[in-house]
């Protein structure tokens, strides 16, 4: 969880929201990265859309058994389909997303027994650092905005 933490620092000082992952198999990292949805033009650029998508070239196979994901943020409904398809065995994730979480915030994405395949998860690895490091961002972004905004009312 730490290589993702610093991987959402990464993403942070992109001007991405910082969001990082790594994914495991036993004790082999297999990727990791941070989001890059401004970088690319990409609404699906999430670290964790961007991790199993470069875990699967390398490993020639977009299932992804026996696999954990290390995530600083709760993942999304989309991020959580993907998981569910690439059959990761394990998420880990340290600090939950109330507006946008699917694991378990706004829906139950992982939990379904009607699903082919479902996700073991776990939260709080690093809570507070991820929390931390999130509202630090979004504090600065919008000190940024006020600041902007301010100086164009006096012109």
């Amino acid at each position: 969880m730490a290589l993702a933490l610093d991987e959402a620092r990464r993403a942070a000082d992109r001007g991405e929201v910082p969001v990082g992952a790594v994914l495991t198999k036993g004790d082999k990292i297999l990727a990791y990265g941070g989001n890059a949805q401004i970088e690319l033009h990409d609404p699906t650029a999430h670290a964790e859309i961007r991790v199993l998508r470069e875990a699967s070239v390398r490993e020639s196979n977009y299932r992804l058994p026996g696999t954990t994901l290390y995530v600083s943020l709760e993942p999304c409904t989309m991020c959580c389909g993907a998981l569910v398809h690439a059959r990761v065995a394990n998420l880990i994730f340290a600090t939950r997303e109330p507006r946008a979480g699917g694991v378990v915030s706004t829906s139950e994405s992982l939990s379904n027994v009607a699903l082919n395949h479902t996700v073991a998860w776990r939260e709080g690895l690093y809570a507070q650092e991820s929390a931390e490091l999130l509202r630090d961002f979004f504090q600065s972004r919008r000190g940024e905005r006020d600041s902007s905004s301010a100086g164009s009312q006096h012109r």
